[in-house]
């Protein structure tokens, strides 16, 4: 672990460098929650760390070689396809292309291993949701990376052995990246990182429903933040007729964030799936139909809250305005 977070915090610094050396900054504008133009693409370090993991993984576990093989090929696909988008904007249509690719290659893998379609098409499913979810969701300091590494440290609880060690080692990953990010950024994960981050998270989430859909089921609940936030703020804009794919700055977190600033609401988030964390721990051995019940419970309460901080801006300005 310790391994991992070296390589990713070493990384990052590289990543910086070469990043201010290209002019490769985001600016601050309408359609982003920063006030200062910082540097992008820091998060290829973790996608790194997570490939050495993987080739270590292969080397030490053979039986796993496949599947490793195919979270690894579709991980370098989406991180590839991001740090192009972070060198030169690519359409939005190329970039789910090349996600859907990359769910394909996983779903293949996971098909090879475990037989069963279905399981075949909920990776696929997963990989494109959460890569561009994670995509969607990182737009303040810190919060994409502290959400990635809590929601590693349940999947490494969940699946251990070989799995578990990939898991661990992305959250170490995630760890060594954060300094970097929180609280006062000095790099960005941009696209590539993001969408990496998101790509592994499905992959490993895949693995533990092959293994233990019981277990499955309980790891939506460090999922919720993020599930509900970019769900319901995807359907808002949907329903507005709005262009969905292009940038933008309508999410729960980025409003509360207008209101409080990126350290408070980064916290918020975290404090919420940590919680979610320790009580899948706690309660992970006990009957399907209590981790369904808390999750209805649970999703419920992040919609209230995502519906009050969407109000709460709405109220600000009227305020504002008279």
């Amino acid at each position: 672990m310790l391994l991992h977070f070296m390589i990713a915090a070493a990384g990052t610094l590289l990543a910086r460098r070469y990043a201010l050396q290209r002019d490769l900054l985001d600016h601050p504008g309408e359609r982003r929650s920063h006030q200062v133009a910082t540097p992008r693409g820091g998060g290829i370090a973790i996608v790194v760390a997570v490939l050495v993991a993987i080739v270590a993984l292969v080397l030490r576990d053979p039986s796993q070689r496949w599947l490793l093989g195919g979270f690894g090929v579709g991980l370098v696909l989406v991180a590839a396809v991001g740090m192009m988008d972070d060198h030169r904007p690519l359409p939005a249509s190329l970039r789910l292309a090349v996600h859907a690719l990359a769910g394909v290659v996983l779903a293949i893998s996971v098909q090879m291993a475990a037989g069963n379609p279905w399981l075949s098409v909920f990776a696929f499913v997963l990989a494109v949701a959460l890569t561009n979810i994670w995509n969607f969701m990182d737009g303040i300091n810190g919060l994409a990376a502290s959400q990635a590494l809590l929601v590693a440290l349940a999947l490494a609880w969940v699946l251990g052995g070989t799995w578990g060690l990939l898991a661990g080692a992305l959250a170490a990953a995630c760890a060594g990246f954060l300094p970097f990010n929180f609280p006062r950024a000095r790099i960005f994960l941009g696209d590539g990182g993001s969408g990496g981050i998101g790509f592994c998270l499905a992959g490993l989430g895949t693995v533990a429903a092959m293994t233990d859909r019981a277990a499955a089921l309980w790891l939506l609940l460090p999922l919720s933040a993020f599930l509900v936030d970019a769900g319901l703020t995807l359907l808002m804009r949907l329903v507005q007729r709005e262009r969905w794919w292009e940038a933008h700055t309508r999410h729960a977190y980025q409003a509360w964030a207008r209101v409080v600033g990126h350290t408070r609401v980064t916290l918020a988030y975290a404090s919420w799936t940590a919680t979610t964390v320790a009580v899948m721990i706690v309660l992970g051995a006990t009957p399907v139909s209590l981790a369904l019940t808390l999750c209805v419970v649970t999703y419920l309460a992040a919609s209230v809250g995502w519906w009050r901080l969407e109000r709460m801006e709405s109220h600000i300005k009227t305020i504002g305005g008279k």
